[in-house]
């Protein structure tokens, strides 16, 4: 049977990504893609080495003249973020993704693609099989765990890494060169939770959904809608009118990716089912007002439930965390002063989970000042002090301060002109990039990233422009022989 992917170009690039969507990788569950790539570095007769977190170096010998040129790193990371649409039937512990062709571009169905960072692992892969290419020495760093906290990177051990000039194939824009990225660091919260015992009222399942989502650093300045501040909003507005229930609140389930849906689980008294139900509508009208021009799709549900629940929280305890809810901070805090269009701070409102005796609640505070991020989690902390709830802060990662000095910067941006005729934008990104980490660790390294053109990544609409990769595999094998 014939490859979805077959007749794209470049063919070494496409046919490692069909392999890669293949083996399940999501977050913590890279070891499988780990062993493919150390199979292929293996079959190259390519030397490879996998630290105690998993991360894999591998090293490929320089081209005969180049063995005194200095050495350049190639890095990605294996991992990906795993989401899907609610309605749609596929595991990914154990299910391959599958890959459609729609126009320009190629995603999957329904769920991520996962081309964010499999493009930039497969580009990798394909050169460490290259033959014909001119280049200095060279290391291929693949490292584990970046979407849910730059783990992989933040455990790299001093002398894992050689070279000194350091490509990070993990941006989303093609012509587009970032040289900085934003700091971050997430605020966990523990909300006490105190149950009635009384079960007055019948189960009914309020339910926010088809908000677009997406990356919560890159989309962030999007005005997308966050699904968990539209039920919060709902249920404030609504508990002032009505006496109702909450047994649980969901809604979530990635750090770094804005919420597209949310639900609660409420007991309702049959009396008030219509003129709550009526409410409801009314005030998800006023919400999607303000967002229509963006949330085309989004949409609620209030619907009879026959789960059988939890007992329902106390009132008082209710209202606090429904309070808390609604009044922890999301978006973008503020822009940068002298790069425009760049967000300088934001916070991602990014999951809400409840259990019998507790909520948990994840933010993210990304930004590219210190103190800015720290009075940002400041702001979350003292929200969630007044509600009663206890917080943990724990030390993120750095920014990447930009270097418009760069040896590296020059010699892409030259290259690039003379081979698509035209300037590449240079940029900082409100996201947090390993680049931040490396650079700490490795003082002195000159680093760059650039990549396709990859759309709405960490969300089902994830897709990757089939022409970009093209141009990203000429800008990268163009570039290694004048980095040598």
């Amino acid at each position: 049977m014939a490859s979805i992917l077959e007749g794209l170009n470049p063919p070494s690039l496409w046919k490692h990504f069909e392999q890669i969507l293949q083996i399940p990788h999501c977050s913590g569950n890279e070891k499988a893609l780990g062993d493919y790539i150390i199979s292929t570095a293996e079959q190259n007769n390519l030397q490879w080495n996998r630290d105690n977190a998993g991360n894999i170096v591998v090293r490929k010998n320089a081209s005969p003249g180049f063995e005194s040129s200095s050495g350049v790193i190639l890095q990605g990371h294996t991992d990906m973020v795993c989401e899907k649409n609610s309605d749609v039937e596929h595991d990914f512990s154990k299910d391959p993704i599958p890959a459609q062709l729609k126009g320009e571009w190629v995603q999957a169905e329904g769920t991520t693609l996962g081309a964010d960072n499999g493009i930039g692992c497969a580009a990798a892969l394909a050169l460490m099989e290259e033959q014909k290419l001119s280049h200095g020495p060279l290391e291929f760093l693949f490292t584990v765990d970046e979407e849910t906290g730059l783990t992989g990177a933040t455990k790299i051990e001093p002398g894992f890494l050689k070279g000194k000039k350091l490509l990070n194939l993990d941006s989303e824009d093609e012509g587009e060169f970032t040289i900085g990225c934003a700091g971050g660091a997430d605020s966990e919260i523990s909300f006490p939770l105190k149950r009635d015992p009384q079960r007055n009222g019948n189960p009914f399942t309020l339910k926010i959904s088809g908000l677009k989502g997406g990356h919560s650093g890159i989309d962030i300045d999007k005005e997308r809608g966050n699904a968990i501040k539209w039920l919060a909003r709902m249920l404030w507005e609504s508990m002032k009118k009505f006496s109702f229930r909450v047994v649980k609140i969901e809604g979530g389930n990635k750090r770094n990716a804005i919420p597209r849906e949310s639900w609660a689980a409420l007991l309702v008294d049959p009396g008030i089912k219509n003129d709550l139900s009526n409410y409801f509508q009314e005030s998800f009208g006023r919400i999607y007002q303000e967002f229509k021009a963006v949330e085309k799709k989004a949409q609620f549900s209030f619907e009879k439930s026959n789960q059988e629940e939890q007992n329902p929280l106390d009132s008082s305890n209710q209202k606090n965390l429904i309070r808390m809810l609604y009044a922890l901070p999301h978006g973008v805090m503020s822009m940068h002063s002298e790069m425009k269009d760049l967000v300088e701070t934001s916070t991602n409102m990014a999951i809400v989970h409840t259990h019998q005796n507790q909520a948990e609640v994840v933010c993210s505070t990304r930004s590219s000042i210190g103190s800015a991020l720290e009075a940002t989690r400041n702001m979350i902390a003292s929200v969630s002090e007044l509600s009663g709830a206890e917080i943990n802060q724990a030390q993120g990662y750095p920014g990447w301060t930009p270097n418009l000095q760069s040896s590296v910067l020059k010699t892409l941006k030259e290259v690039y002109q003379k081979k698509f005729q035209k300037e590449p934008k240079v940029g900082a990104v409100h996201a947090g990039l390993e680049c931040g980490i490396i650079g700490e660790k490795h003082p002195g390294m000159d680093m760059i990233s650039f990549g396709p053109t990859i759309e709405h990544p960490h969300s089902p609409d994830e897709r990757v422009h089939i022409g970009s990769v093209e141009k990203f595999w000429e800008l990268l094998t163009s570039i290694l022989p004048e980095l040598a």
